[in-house]
Parts: C-alpha cells; sequence; structure tokens
C-alpha cells in the first residue's frame, strides 16, 4: 500500500533499506501513528536481518517551523545513537537508517509495547502501579548513564549540525516565565521582596546543575514511554527531538505536578514513586542522596513548571466554566507549592504561588474543587 503523496517518500525509504541490507526491499503496508509524523511501516524482502516492521518519523512539509525544523531529526539521530553506541545502554529504539535529505528516520519497532499514558486512560493508576514504577525508574535511569557525559553527546550532536548547548541547559520554554509573572501581578499577586529573590536562586539552581546536568528527551511524560501491557514492563523511552543536557530533576517534574495531559497526578511519595526515581537516579548522581540538594533542585524545578503553565492564564480566563484547563492550572501551581513544602525549599515563592491558586479559585469557582478528594480525583486523571 503506498503511503499518500507529501507524507513519506517511500521510494527514498526503500532505496535507502535496500542498500541498509544488501537486497531489495519493498513497503508492504503502512499505518499512521496519529497525530504525529510517524508510521508503522511493514516490510517485506528476503534480507533475513531485515525486520519485519520498522517505525519511520518524518520532518512534514507545510506546517509551523517547529514542525517541520531540520534540527529535531538532528538531535533525536544524535540522541539515539549517543545512548546506543556511545553509551551502550537499551532505553530507546535502535536507530535502523536515515535519509536526512528525505528527512526521515527509521526506528526499531518497539511493539507489542504500548505508550503507558494509553494504560492509565483505560484502566486508571491504580491498575499499573508497577508500570508507573517503571517509568520512573526509566526517568532516574536516563538521567544516571547521561551524567557527566555531556561532552561526548554535544561532540556528536554538532558533527550533524549547529546546536545551542546553552539554550538546551536553559530551557526552551524559560522565556514563558515572565508572561507567568506578569499575569499574576495583574490578579493581584506581584512577584516581590523575598520571593523574587527565591525565584532568581531557584533559576539559578537549574541553569547551573553541576553533577544534575544530564540528558532529556526534553518530554519527561507518560506518552513517551513504550511498555508491555501484561507481563514485564521492560519500558522504553521515546520521542527525543527536543532532546539534550538540562538539570536532571526537570524530569522528575511530571512525578510530582500535572503535565499537559492530566489533572492529577497523585503524591509519588506515598505511593513510592519518589523513591523509585531518586534510587534509581543516585545510581548515577551520587548527590541525589542529599535531600537538602535533592528537594532543592525538585522544588526549583517544579516551580518553574507551574510558571509556565501559568503563563496560560489569559488563554484559559476566556474558556467556559467547567473548563479542565482551569481545573489543571490550579492543580498545578498546588502541586508545584506542595513539593517545595515538603522538601522545605522556597518558603516564600511557595507562599507566592499559593496565594495565585487562591485568587484563581476566587475568580473560577468552578475550578474551585477539592483535589484532595481521590473519589473525584484519582491519580492520572486525564484532562479533557
Amino acid at each position: 500500500m503506498a503511503v499518500p503523496t507529501g507524507v513519506l517518500r517511500v521510494d527514498a525509504l526503500q532505496i535507502l533499506l535496500t542498500d541498509r541490507y544488501a537486497s531489495p526491499v519493498v513497503v508492504d503496508r503502512w499505518e499512521r501513528v496519529e497525530p504525529w509524523a510517524v508510521a508503522r511501516i511493514w516490510l517485506q524482502s528476503s534480507a533475513a536481518a531485515l525486520p519485519r516492521s520498522v517505525i519511520v518519523k518524518w520532518m512534514p512539509d507545510g506546517q509551523r517551523e517547529a514542525r517541520t525544523a531540520s534540527w529535531r531529526l538532528r538531535t533525536e539521530l544524535a540522541a539515539l545513537q549517543f545512548l546506543e553506541e556511545d553509551l551502550g545502554i537499551g532505553l530507546a529504539p535502535s536507530v535502523i537508517a536515515v535519509d536526512t535529505a528525505a528527512r526521515f528516520l527509521v526506528l526499531e519497532d518497539l511493539a507489542p509495547r504500548v505508550p503507558l499514558d494509553q494504560l492509565l486512560r483505560r484502566d486508571g493508576a491504580a491498575a499499573h502501579g508497577d508500570r508507573l514504577a517503571a517509568f520512573a525508574r526509566a526517568r532516574g535511569a536516563l538521567s544516571a548513564a547521561t551524567a557527566g557525559r555531556v561532552e561526548t553527546y554535544y561532540a556528536r550532536r554538532a558533527a550533524l549540525g549547529p546546536v545551542d548547548a546553552a539554550a538546551d541547559q536553559a530551557g526552551r520554554l524559560a522565556p514563558l516565565r515572565e508572561k507567568a509573572i506578569e499575569h499574576a501581578s495583574a490578579l493581584g499577586v506581584p512577584l516581590d521582596g523575598r520571593a523574587t529573590h527565591e525565584l532568581a536562586a531557584a533559576m539559578e539552581e537549574l541553569a547551573t546543575p553541576g553533577p544534575f546536568l544530564t540528558l532529556s528527551n526534553g518530554d519527561a511524560e507518560a506518552n513517551n514511554l513504550l511498555l508491555h501491557a501484561t507481563g514485564p514492563a521492560d519500558a522504553r523511552l521515546i520521542d527525543f527531538e527536543f532532546a539534550g543536557y538540562a538539570h536532571a530533576l526537570t524530569d522528575a517534574v511530571c512525578l510530582y505536578v500535572p503535565g499537559p495531559a492530566w489533572l492529577t497526578v497523585g503524591d509519588p511519595t506515598t505511593t513510592g514513586l519518589a523513591d523509585q526515581y531518586r534510587r534509581t537516579l543516585a545510581c548515577g548522581i551520587p548527590g541525589a542522596e542529599d535531600d537538602r540538594r535533592y528537594g532543592y533542585g525538585l522544588a526549583a524545578a517544579c516551580v518553574s513548571w507551574a510558571l509556565v503553565r501559568l503563563q496560560r492564564f489569559a488563554l484559559l480566563d476566556t474558556r467556559s466554566p467547567g473548563d479542565h484547563s482551569r481545573l489543571q492550572l490550579i492543580a498545578t501551581l498546588e502541586g508545584a507549592a506542595r513539593t517545595a513544602e515538603t522538601y522545605r525549599a522556597l518558603p516564600h515563592l511557595t507562599t507566592w504561588i499559593r496565594r495565585i491558586a487562591v485568587v484563581l479559585r476566587r475568580r473560577w469557582p468552578d475550578a474551585d474543587q477539592d483535589f484532595a478528594d481521590s473519589a473525584r480525583f484519582p491519580p492520572y486523571q486525564a484532562r479533557h
């Protein structure tokens, strides 16, 4: 079955794989993985080494620049090769082939593994405690394995084209925090005094992580972890298009604070996910065992994410009562504050964030809900 014109150059794929396996390869059929520029493609060939199916990711035409920027392809290629060839770890799919001119990557098909978020949406978090634990360990393992190898990664990445390591470390979403601070001021909760100093110190912690500088895939959420729905989890991380070295604890935020897909994530301390992550991380970063350093970095990362989400306030304020995004923003702010309080970090900044949440609850009575009510808001309840 031919892939529609403009989606993927099948001829280029067949030529590339024929070259790779020294035997004619033809596309048998394909299945688009919506909504991304990704497809599972079944192949035919007499080559014994050829896998029955592969995953192909490509840079589509006709979309906004962020979706077509060729640096995303180079970044994913560098990150996956770095993990497999330089570090020898099996946390991600293998690269089978690449055609930079046609802008696509051919990757190992990790089926029958499925995305963790699909299982959580279908069955709820209570049914997948072991898979959530595998998620926490995989996040910690990626950071532990890549700590101290920043020069090796960027040498590989630079060989493929220009890269801004400083932008990776600062975080591409960092500029959004300024807009969030403006929104807070407009709501009557200006950032001032000791909270201002604490925010500056927290951002400095994230910008200069020291031993906590590790590789992130850039999107540490449950949809980017594939594992088996039954039996041993055997987890793999995917989607490294925005990979780069940054503070390791930015990848732990997803365990404590809702990401874009969720209203709630539960308490990782009581579920054990916090310990699963931290113990794995400490295998490569002994400093993770230092409660003060670990707690401060985690609090800084959670606060930073909460501010990134707060910059959406103006959009959410126009939405109809009952919109889940309003609930999610309040849960995010309160989740970040709760994490900082747990680790006794950033007390003045935490007070400021809680004040913003209180103002939003008053402004949006529909969102003035009790997120501690696990019957109404169980862990990993999806945002609609």
